[in-house]
């Protein structure tokens, strides 16, 4: 890695580098709920534990796994397939926990290593390039073994400059995780706002119960107390999206990729209904020019539209860092906003991923999903006055998440940019301290 601090093996300086097994009984011993968390590499995230996904096992399991057995503040690094060398520390909250045998624990001397130390020196730049060519190296699948972790070199300074690094851009992370989980919450609010109103009805059957609405008068008044045909709110209607509620579902692009360009929305940037722009990659509009529908605009609904476990996903644009566009693995639709709010078909079809992902065609690896298929999906429109009152409910709500996700995308360039200058020693501690502190 270069710079002013010594470098040291890794193995000489741990307590502990090991991965696990596969429980026996495999997926299927797998409870939805238990007693002790397995941690996967869908859980392994660089710098993030996604708890989604997250498997349990039962005491016998966890037993027998027990020389597996993650710590507070252990190191995960994932050893095996296309997440090779993805790098997080463990979320307290999952413990007690156990790894299986696609993930490793690596647990740092604390004689020698400041743990957060020892996991921004693995997560920087030049030490993931390092672990992604040794496990490209190998006979097969991408893979890293104990002891190419175990003879990986990084920088050693002294236990002040670790602890001094490790506070300076944890405390970033910190930021970044609080501004994640505000945008989280807020988001989390508007969805249950609709699911309250729109999916389970909970004023239109308080109304037609003679109870309280728990809303204001004004509010209240404006929903229905009766339920019309097909068990819809009286005065409400179900629309297909074409034509009656969007002005277009198109497929994306297919790109000419390029080092410079307009930004292209893939479907890894499309996780959690959120799109993460970080891993777009760029198309020269001069080779293939960008037409009107396919160019991204706010409000824009996007469907991962291809292949098995990503078929489905959806996240609507909220804002756009710069000019982008989207390939030809996702959908994009564009409400007609004289009828509905952007707002308001963004959170129905959210809330419709697994009816969209049944509407899969084809076979295995080669399933696709219809533009035709979307373009036939029906939602429920309310009354003008109900979905103006909605939209007014969560637009505050939406924008706050919003910026709270630009802070929190601002906070990590900054932290991206300094990591690999702080673990090398070549930038300052109080020069970084100083751009950290006008952040």
């Amino acid at each position: 890695m270069g710079g002013e601090w010594p470098e040291v093996t890794l193995g000489a300086y741990t307590l502990k580098i090991g991965s696990g097994a596969t429980p026996r009984g495999g997926a299927d011993s797998y409870l939805a709920e238990g007693p002790f968390a397995l941690i996967r590499s869908q859980n392994v995230l660089d710098f993030q534990f996604k708890h989604g996904g997250l498997a349990f096992i039962d005491e016998e399991q966890a037993r027998l796994l027990d020389g597996v057995t993650v710590k507070d503040k252990d190191i995960l690094v994932n050893i095996t397939g296309d997440s090779v060398a993805r790098v997080c520390m463990v979320d307290a909250a999952v413990l007690p926990a156990r790894v299986n045998q696609h993930v490793a624990i690596v647990r740092a001397d604390p004689k020698h290593f400041e743990q957060r130390f020892l996991f921004y020196a693995l997560v920087a730049p030049a030490t993931k390039q390092l672990m992604l060519s040794i496990a490209a190296s190998g006979a097969t699948r991408n893979a890293l073994t104990k002891s190419d972790l175990e003879r990986l070199r990084v920088p050693k300074p002294s236990m002040g400059s670790q602890k001094a690094v490790a506070e300076l851009l944890g405390a970033l992370d910190d930021k970044i995780e609080l501004n994640r989980r505000t945008a989280g919450t807020l988001e989390s609010m508007a969805r249950a706002l609709f699911r309250s109103w729109f999916v389970d009805f909970d004023p239109v059957r308080a109304k037609a119960e003679g109870r309280s609405t728990g809303l204001p008068d004004d509010l209240a008044a404006l929903f229905p107390n009766i339920f019309g045909g097909d068990a819809v709110p009286d005065g409400w209607s179900v629309e297909p999206v074409l034509p009656n509620l969007a002005e277009f579902v198109t497929r994306g692009l297919s790109p000419a990729y390029a080092d410079e360009g307009i930004l292209v929305v893939n479907q890894k940037c499309i996780r959690e209904s959120q799109i993460d722009f970080s891993k777009a990659r760029r198309h020269d509009p001069k080779i293939k020019s960008v037409s009107e529908s396919k160019a991204l605009a706010i409000g824009d609904i996007l469907i991962n539209s291809t292949g098995v476990g990503t078929l489905g996903r959806v996240a609507q644009v909220t804002s756009l860092p710069e000019p982008a566009t989207a390939d030809s693995h996702v959908t994009i639709v564009r409400p007609k906003a004289s009828v509905v709010s952007a707002n308001y078909l963004g959170l129905a079809i959210m809330d419709l991923e697994n009816a969209i992902e049944a509407l899969a065609q084809g076979s295995t690896g080669q399933t696709e999903l219809p533009r035709e298929s979307v373009g036939r999906m029906r939602i429920l429109v309310p009354s003008v006055e109900v979905g103006a009152a909605f939209d007014r409910a969560v637009t505050p709500l939406r924008q706050r998440a919003d910026q709270a996700r630009q802070q929190a995308s601002t906070l990590a360039a900054l932290r991206d940019t300094l990591l690999p200058k702080l673990i090398s020693g070549e930038l300052r501690i109080a020069d970084a301290t100083a751009e950290v502190t006008a952040a």
